[in-house]
């Protein structure tokens, strides 16, 4: 049977604002390693990933992320370094954009599997068991469920209602599509993309680009809570405890 060509977009276009410093958190270094070289080992590694797409914030951090990352460890899967959007879902278009143009033809046949720069504990069986259900259901998505009861607030502030918790889930990445899926979904959001603010539409991560302007739905395939996000200075310890466990 034909292996299915599967390429990562990594996303690492982001200020770090959140993050109260000013250096990007992606970069933040944990033993002397950016968090973007550990996420980027670890679809380096993963037999399942053929090619990289990996998108920055500017000119200057393609040539940091060249010259401190991509060539001093060897990394061979990183097919192209480009900048990204002004938005996450600019980045990611533009990283579809690059996988049709840049990739052989069989990267468009296949699955396409999209990841934050600044989640570095991804781990091979999440890579796996989204593989495995974009292969079944052409959508999916990283995701936990959630711990703490979670609140609805109204404009003001106010607990408004309070889901389910069973039916309440935490999204993470790698969120997982098929190529033309996902591409066709993303070429209807930048078609649309001046109308989103008054139809009231913030978009926030890829599922829901598929869920707005495809039928499709989207599997909540099995994450990890160890697979966090670095967004705020106290998930950085966090990090460095889960990546020397």
């Amino acid at each position: 049977m034909k292996k299915t060509f599967c390429t990562a977009i990594v996303l690492a276009a982001g200020s770090g604002k959140r993050m109260g410093t000013k250096i990007a958190k992606q970069y933040l270094e944990i033993d002397g390693k950016p968090l973007l070289y550990y996420t980027l080992l670890a679809f380096e590694r993963s037999p399942r990933i053929d090619k990289i797409i990996l998108t920055v914030g500017s000119e200057e951090q393609i040539s940091y992320c060249q010259e401190t990352i991509l060539r001093p460890y060897g990394f061979q899967k990183v097919a192209s370094v480009i900048t990204g959007g002004k938005e996450r879902y600019d980045s990611v278009w533009m990283g579809l954009k690059a996988v049709k143009g840049d990739l052989p033809k069989e990267a468009t046949e296949g699955i396409v599997f999209i990841h934050d720069g600044a989640r570095p504990m991804v781990s091979e069986d999440i890579l796996e068991r989204c593989f495995q259900d974009a292969q079944k259901y052409n959508a999916c998505v990283a995701a936990v469920p959630v711990k703490d009861t979670i609140k609805i607030a109204d404009e003001n502030g106010f607990a408004e209602t309070t889901p389910r918790r069973d039916r309440v889930w935490q999204v993470q990445t790698p969120q997982t599509f098929s190529f033309g899926l996902i591409y066709d979904a993303y070429a209807q959001l930048a078609a649309q993309k001046d109308t989103l603010a008054e139809k009231g539409i913030k978009i926030t991560d890829d599922a829901m680009v598929v869920e707005t302007f495809t039928d499709h739905q989207v599997k909540l395939t099995e994450g990890s809570y160890r697979n966090l996000k670095v967004t705020t200075p106290e998930d950085l310890p966090l990090a460095e405890k889960y990546l020397h466990s």
